[in-house]
Order: structure tokens, then C-alpha cells, then sequence
């Protein structure tokens, strides 16, 4: 098995709920820094400041200087921007209801998939599962979803997920997989073939050729949320020799 090593973080930036965020430690280190986008966990308050909203590690990511806090609530709270996975539960004419695993059921628009129209509309059905944007959030209504890029118009990996199966993971887990630089997807990589969608909401998708692969790497992707780089490389190579 060939060796992957990962970054370590030098330090870790606890946060409790009313901490300040220092705006120098914001600003550091990016060249975005007058475009700051704020995640889950951070709000920003009437004097310009910035304060965290709920205890967790305050994490960044350089692309679009982008600042959250990660954290391991039991329950999913709707960000802007997130990607989710859900199951349709509901339809009318206007819309679709979709489980997200939050608090209340969110709202896909009919027309917002690629190329949709009035008369040329996707037809999902109750039960089928959807990897969604939430384009919009709000802790007073309803979350609002969408199954394409704002930007493009394109689907990019948005839309129906069909075949495969789907495990629940805790968030913070969800949010470890999402970074391009996740050890145990990339050990995976290298002896299984597979296409994921990971969901913020905890939710994860895996679809291979068999399904002892697919049960294989769920069962990698589980074990893999408290150990180290070492103890990750271990498991790993024991499943895959057990194959």
C-alpha cells in the first residue's frame, strides 16, 4: 500500500458561544480577505464584529476565505451554500418537501434543476433521493433547495441519486469528508473504484460495482471518525486484505 501522510493542524482555535473573533486573525493569510464568507456557527453582530454562536473548533478554508465553526450537534441547522442529501416526501405542482434531517421539512422549487421549465420538468417521486443545495436559510422558515450551480446553471453533480446506498454519520465526520485531502476516501481510492455524495446533513452516498465494496467502504468511512492517520492507514488495509 503506498504512503499518505496528512497535514496536522499546528493548533486548534477553540470557540464558545459570545466569543469575539479577533478581526486580525480573520484577515490573515488570504488574499480574498475583503470577500469574507461566514459558515455555520458564526454570526456577525452590529458593531462589524464577528462572534461565535455555538462551541466548536473555528476552521477556514482559503477558498473564498471562507470561516465556520465545526462542531458535533446531533441535529442538522441549514446553512447557505451547503450541499445535503434528502428524501422527497412530499409533492404539489409548485414544489417539492424534502426530509434534510433538520427541524422541519425543506422546499425544492419544481423548476430548480437544470434546463427546467414550466413545460419540461423533472418528476420525482416520493421516497426518491436527492443531492440538493440549500439555496437559501432561515431559522424562521422553511429551507429552500435547489439541484444545480447558481453560477452555471448546470447540474454539477446535483440532481436524483439513483442505485447505491446512503448511511447517517455525525456532522462533524460529514464535514472531515468533504475535505479534498481526507485520508481514508484516499486509501480507498486506491484499491476500490466508487463514486460518494457526502451531505452536510450527515447523510452519505456510495455507490460501486458490488455491493461488498460498498459495504466495505461505509464500514471504512464509520471506523475511520476517531482515529489517527496510523491507526486509519491500519484499518484500511485490514478490510482491504480481508476482500
Amino acid at each position: 500500500m503506498a504512503s499518505i501522510t496528512t497535514e496536522e493542524e499546528s493548533k486548534l482555535l477553540i470557540v464558545l458561544p459570545g466569543d469575539q473573533l479577533p478581526e486580525s486573525g480573520l484577515m490573515e493569510d488570504s488574499s480574498a480577505a475583503h470577500r469574507l464568507t461566514l459558515g455555520p456557527g458564526l454570526a456577525p453582530m452590529d458593531d462589524d464584529s464577528i462572534t461565535a454562536v455555538k462551541a466548536g473548533i473555528l476552521k477556514h478554508n482559503a477558498v473564498g476565505n471562507r470561516w465556520w465553526v465545526e462542531s458535533n450537534q446531533r441535529r442538522y441547522v441549514a446553512a447557505q451554500g451547503e450541499s445535503i442529501i434528502g428524501v422527497v416526501t412530499g409533492k404539489s405542482a409548485e414544489h417539492y418537501k424534502v426530509d434534510i434531517g433538520a427541524s422541519q421539512p425543506a422546499l425544492l422549487g419544481v423548476l430548480a434543476f437544470e434546463g427546467a421549465t414550466k413545460r419540461n420538468k423533472p418528476n420525482h417521486n416520493i421516497g426518491d433521493l436527492l443531492y440538493c443545495r440549500v439555496s437559501m436559510a432561515n431559522k424562521d422558515m422553511e429551507a429552500e433547495l435547489e439541484c444545480m450551480n447558481p453560477t452555471t446553471g448546470k447540474a454539477d453533480g446535483f440532481g436524483e441519486l439513483k442505485g447505491g446506498f446512503v448511511i447517517k454519520i455525525s456532522l462533524g465526520l460529514a464535514r472531515r469528508l468533504l475535505d479534498p485531502k481526507n485520508l481514508v476516501l484516499r486509501l480507498l481510492g486506491q484499491h476500490i473504484p466508487f463514486e460518494m455524495a457526502v451531505g452536510t446533513n450527515g447523510k452519505v452516498w456510495v455507490n460501486s460495482a458490488n455491493a461488498q465494496h460498498t459495504i466495505l467502504i461505509c464500514n471504512a468511512i464509520r471506523n475511520s471518525e476517531y482515529l489517527n492517520s496510523a491507526e486509519c492507514s491500519a484499518m484500511v488495509k485490514s478490510l482491504v486484505e480481508k476482500m
